[in-house]
């Protein structure tokens, strides 16, 4: 896993104090974007926080799993969180150290007590003293956040007297856009009352225990009256809990839970859940605030290898139309996609697939609860995470070479096929029903598309799309492309 050296500078260590009775906690701001351009320490907001205790208490939860792995658990872990003001509301965010768990703590507008909130993404400093005051906090004494410098340190402060230099995984920088692609795809599963989301969360272990125990952490969930009954296989109408230990930084919270929310795939006419595991969304809802963690299919997978993006990012039309878009978003803490397909001029499937592209870059994320995408920006170039995704880049390489063959229909041994020659191997891909695109490779006989497409069908897809944009008519045929032996030999998974 490659890694770069994020700097982040902060005018002072972020702190929790009182004064006169009330508590004041000042979260430091580092070079954040804003609608006026890039800035320092861009200032978000200043006002009460409606639950105090609450806030507190899912603020620790999003830097928990920030500085967590959950496996290979021996490794460093530490990222601040990001934080995004989006005119009504803000959202933290993080990363767990090994990707496989997305935190997000939602602080709605009825959480921040009526003041105004700006727009802009930057990171935040959550240190030791920090954590630790916060962990202590008690009582109903009001509670003033303030995001980003006081006038005090913008008018004094000759330059950042703290840095940090923390690890910045190429893989993160997928993870985000793979997140948002997969919670896009999910509904609302099952709810939960306070005291049934207490109960049922507390049973579940904290740890994983014995040797192997992260490879099998997968159980499933199935609701059963008011809440939700263990199974360990996926009955009809279950829902995935992979590798339930990492729903921990949830207990942070639960004295204060009103309500448990899952989110998961779509199971279409109440049938049973595919048997392979996959990702789920779990929202506590709080007094003002939802605070949400999704979960990889399994403890030893990262979001960043799932491959949910891949098919954006294998078409130069969603690059082109996420120029467009993205000159349309306006820090909105939900994007409407027929808006968007209005103003734009482009269908909303398009469009959806320009925000996928747009993901790559962090520009945008997922809200499961408001079923809607918001916009951000992390400082992350969409182009560094194309060139790390090992499957595009191979399928690029394919493509150049002319290793693929698009059967016509008088060759084709049958519908929709055709043949991609890797290394001194030729694989067969064929066209199923729904434009799924399988492969005789052993990343398709391994996952069968739960991953995403391999790189194969990837180099088949741009292939198909590369000769209908160059078709003379929308019908007329085309010569196919001969063979042609790549220099690259093995698998790229």
């Amino acid at each position: 896993m490659s890694r770069s050296i994020q700097a982040l500078a902060y005018a002072r260590p972020s702190a929790l104090t009182t004064e006169g009775g009330t508590g004041l906690l000042g979260l430091e701001t580092s070079g954040g974007l804003t609608p006026v351009g890039r800035e320092a320490h861009p200032q978000f907001f200043a006002g009460f926080l409606s639950s105090p205790q609450a806030a507190a208490r899912g603020l620790l939860a999003v830097a928990d799993v920030a500085a967590t792995r959950y496996h290979q658990r021996t490794l460093r872990a530490s990222l601040d969180p990001v934080v995004t003001a989006g005119g009504d509301r803000l959202r933290f965010e993080s990363f767990s150290g090994c990707c496989g768990v997305y935190a997000r703590l939602d602080v709605l507008p009825e959480g921040l007590a009526g003041a105004d909130t700006g727009h802009g993404t930057t990171n935040v400093d959550v240190n030791n003293p920090l954590r630790e005051a916060l962990s202590r906090l008690s009582g109903d004494e009001p509670l003033h956040l303030r995001v980003g410098p006081d006038e005090l340190a913008v008018t004094t402060a000759d330059g950042p007297v703290v840095e940090k230099k923390v690890p910045l995984p190429d893989r993160w920088l997928r993870g985000f856009a793979e997140a948002q692609v997969i919670t896009a795809g999910f509904d609302l599963r099952a709810e939960l009352s306070a005291a049934e989301a207490v109960r049922f969360l507390r049973t579940l272990p904290r740890t994983t225990t014995g040797a192997g125990a992260a490879g099998r952490g997968s159980l499933w969930v199935v609701p059963a009256g008011r809440t939700l009954r263990p199974t360990t296989r996926p009955v009809p109408g279950a829902v995935c809990l992979p590798g339930p230990e990492r729903l921990t930084a949830l207990q942070r919270v639960l004295r204060h839970a009103t309500a448990l929310r899952v989110y998961g795939p779509a199971a279409p006419g109440g049938a049973a859940t595919a048997a392979a595991a996959t990702a789920a969304a779990w929202e506590v809802t709080l007094p003002g605030m939802r605070l949400t963690l999704t979960l990889s299919p399994e403890p030893s997978r990262g979001f960043s290898g799932e491959g949910a993006v891949l098919e954006a990012l294998a078409t130069d039309e969603a690059a082109a139309d996420a120029d467009l878009v993205s000159v349309l978003l306006s820090w909105e803490p939900r994007i409407d996609t027929a808006d968007l397909a209005a103003q734009s001029g482009l269908s909303p499937q398009r469009v959806r697939a320009a925000l996928t592209r747009l993901g790559t870059a962090g520009r945008v994320g997922y809200d499961a609860a408001d079923a809607a995408y918001f916009h951000r920006e992390l400082p992350y170039d969409a182009g560094r995470a194309e060139a790390r995704n090992p499957r595009l880049t191979a399928a690029r390489a394919l493509l150049a070479d002319g290793a693929v063959h698009l059967h016509t229909p008088a060759t084709a041994p049958g519908p929709g096929t055709a043949t991609v020659r890797s290394g001194e191997r030729h694989y067969q891909v064929r066209e199923a029903a729904g434009g799924v695109l399988s492969c005789t490779c052993q990343w398709w006989a391994d996952y069968r598309g739960r991953r995403g497409p391999c790189k194969h069908a990837l180099a088949v897809r741009m292939a198909r799309r590369g000769r209908t944009a160059t078709a003379p008519t929308a019908t007329a045929p085309t010569a196919t492309t001969a063979p042609a032996t790549v220099t690259a030999a093995g698998e790229t998974r």
